[in-house]
C-alpha cells in the first residue's frame, strides 16, 4: 500500500456568531448566512448550532454558551478551528463562555465586521470594533489563545476575508498536523553530526512522536522485496520517470532495482508505523552495506508530501512537515552552503541531491553523488538529484529543541530563489535574503543547525502563528 497523504484539504469550523440585545439582531442573522456562505465557497465544512436553538440565531446568554458547547462537544473530534464572528458588538460572556466549556483545544479565529459610514443609524450601527476588544479581553482572562484577521474589522464578503480564511486554514493544518505528528528516524545520525542531536521528549511535550527504526531492518526488508510484482512494476516504472539518469552510469538497471527494493522497503514501514515524515541515515552505511544513496528514495517522497529529511535531522524533516502542511507543495532540506560572489543578501542552499522535483520547478538528472562517490566509489553512490532551483519565492524555517533551557525553538523568514548561475554538482539554490548577514549570525550565536527546511511558497506568518500561540514555542521572525 502507498504511504497515506495525511494533509486535509477541507477543514470543518466550529461557527459562533455573537449579538448583543441593544443592537440589532438581524445584522447577526445576515452575518451568519454571510460566514456560512464565506466557508461554503472557500471549500470547508461548518459546525453552527442550529438557528432555532437561540432567540436570534446567534449567542448571547449563558444558556445559549451552554447549548453551544455541549453541540461543540458532540463533533469535538470533526472540528479543525473555530471562527468567533461578531457582526454587531456581540455579548463577550455568551462566546468565552461557549468556548470554555467546549474547552476544544483548536485555534480559534476572532472576527468583527466592518461599520459603513452611511449605515450608522440604530438599525444598522455595528460596534464591532468596540465588541471585538471586549471578547478579546475576556479570552485572555480564561487563558484561551486565539487568533485575528489582518485588519481589527473586515466584512464577511470581502476579498480580504477570504485571504484571512486561507491563512486561518494553514494555521489550522499546521497546528493539528505538529501536535499529532509521527516522525520517522531511519537508521541513527551519523556519527560527526552532533549538530543533528534532538530532544524526543522536548518534541514529545508538544505532541510529536519520534519513532525509530534500525537502517539494517530497512535494508534487510528491502533485499527481500519481491520485484516482480505489479506494484513493484509500477514502482521501477515510476522511479524511471522520475529525472534523466545522467549519462555513461553503467549498471543502470541493477540500480534502480536497487533503489526499487530501498523505496517500498521504507514506504512499508512508514505505512505500517503512520509516519507523517522522515529523517534517514543517508550516510555511509546505506552506501557501504546496502550499495546506493537514499537521496533519491527521499526525494520521490518529498514530492508526494510525505517530507524526507537528511542525516536523521528529526527537527529539520518536523520543520519541513510544516511547510507541507501550511502550503500544500513540496518542501526539501537543505544546508546554508555558500556565499554567492560578494552579493552578501544572497547565498546558496545546497545538499548532496534530495531535493523533490516540485521544489526544484523543472525536470531533474539522476546521478552519482560527486563528493561521497569521490570517497565511498560511484558505483555505491547512485540516485542524488543533480538540479538548479527554478527562480520564485520562497519560506525558510528551522526548529530545534533547546535542551538546556527546556524549549522547542525556531526561525523563520521569506526570500526569493533567484535565476543566478553556479557551478556546483548535486541540488542547488540560490537564494536572496533581506538582511542575510544578520539571519546568519543570529543563527550562529544561537547555536542553529546548518540544515534549513525550504518551501516554493511564502507562509512564514501562518507557520508563526501556529508555532508560538499554539504550540508555545520560541520564534524568530527574521525581516
Amino acid at each position: 500500500m502507498p504511504v497515506k497523504i495525511m494533509r486535509k484539504t477541507q477543514l470543518t469550523f466550529a461557527v459562533i456568531v455573537g449579538t448583543r440585545g441593544c443592537f440589532s439582531a438581524e445584522l447577526a442573522r445576515t452575518g451568519r448566512a454571510q460566514l456560512l456562505e464565506q466557508l461554503q465557497k472557500a471549500g470547508h465544512r461548518s459546525l453552527i448550532l442550529p438557528a432555532s436553538e437561540t432567540p436570534t440565531g446567534a449567542i448571547e446568554t449563558v444558556a445559549d454558551a451552554r447549548k453551544c458547547a455541549d453541540f461543540f462537544n458532540q463533533h469535538r473530534n470533526e472540528i479543525d478551528g473555530v471562527i468567533v464572528s461578531l457582526p454587531n458588538f456581540g455579548d463577550e460572556l455568551g462566546i468565552v463562555n461557549a468556548l470554555n466549556w467546549a474547552k476544544l483545544g483548536v485555534p480559534i479565529l476572532v472576527q468583527a465586521c466592518d461599520d459603513e459610514l452611511d449605515k450608522l443609524d440604530t438599525a444598522h450601527r455595528r460596534d464591532s470594533f468596540c465588541g471585538k476588544i471586549s471578547v478579546c479581553n475576556n479570552l485572555r482572562q480564561y487563558g484561551i489563545p486565539w487568533t485575528g484577521t489582518a485588519t481589527h474589522t473586515v466584512a464577511l464578503e470581502s476579498p480580504a476575508f477570504r485571504q484571512d480564511l486561507e491563512f486561518f486554514a494553514s494555521v489550522c493544518r499546521v497546528t493539528d498536523g505538529l501536535r499529532n505528528a509521527r516522525i520517522g528516524a531511519i537508521g541513527a545520525r551519523p556519527a560527526a553530526f552532533q549538530t543533528m542531536r534532538v530532544s524526543e521528549k522536548l518534541l514529545q511535550a508538544s505532541g510529536i512522536t519520534v519513532v525509530p527504526v534500525d537502517l539494517s531492518e530497512i535494508i534487510a526488508a528491502a533485499n527481500k522485496v519481491d520485484v516482480t510484482s505489479d506494484r513493484a512494476k509500477s514502482k521501477l516504472a515510476e522511479i524511471k520517470g522520475y529525472g534523466s539518469a545522467a549519462p555513461g552510469i553503467k549498471n543502470l538497471e541493477a540500480k534502480f532495482e536497487k533503489h526499487l527494493r530501498l523505496f517500498l522497503a521504507a514506504e512499508d514501514w512508514m505505512q505500517a508505523n503512520a509516519i507523517d515524515a522522515a529523517g534517514f541515515q543517508c550516510w555511509t552505511s546505506i552506501q557501504q552495506n546496502y550499495g546506493c544513496a537514499t537521496c533519491l528514495t527521499m526525494s520521490m517522497m518529498s514530492d508526494q508530501l510525505l517530507p524526507c529529511a537528511c542525516e536523521v535531522d528529526v527537527a529539520g524533516v518536523t520543520a519541513m512537515y510544516a511547510l507541507v502542511l501550511a502550503t500544500g507543495n513540496p518542501a526539501a532540506i537543505v544546508d546554508w552552503n555558500n556565499n554567492y560572489a560578494g552579493d552578501r543578501n544572497k547565498c546558496v542552499a545546497q545538499h548532496c541531491g534530495n531535493y523533490p522535483k516540485g521544489f526544484v520547478g523543472k525536470p531533474v538528472q539522476i546521478s552519482n553523488l560527486s563528493v561521497l562517490g569521490s570517497v565511498l566509489g560511484e558505483e555505491l553512490c547512485f540516485g542524488g538529484i543533480d538540479a538548479k532551483v527554478e527562480p520564485g519565492p520562497m519560506t525558510y524555517l528551522r526548529f530545534s529543541t533547546d535542551d538546556l533551557n527546556g524549549r522547542v525553538r525556531g526561525y523563520v523568514g521569506e526570500g526569493q530563489f533567484t535565476a543566478d548561475p553556479f557551478n556546483m554538482l548535486g541540488s542547488i539554490a540560490v537564494c536572496q535574503i533581506p538582511n542575510l548577514q544578520k539571519l546568519l549570525k543570529y543563527i550562529c550565536k544561537q547555536g542553529f543547525e546548518h540544515h534549513v527546511s525550504m518551501v516554493r511558497s511564502q507562509c512564514s506568518s501562518a507557520i508563526t502563528e501556529a508555532a508560538t500561540t499554539y504550540l508555545g514555542w520560541d520564534m524568530y521572525v527574521h525581516e
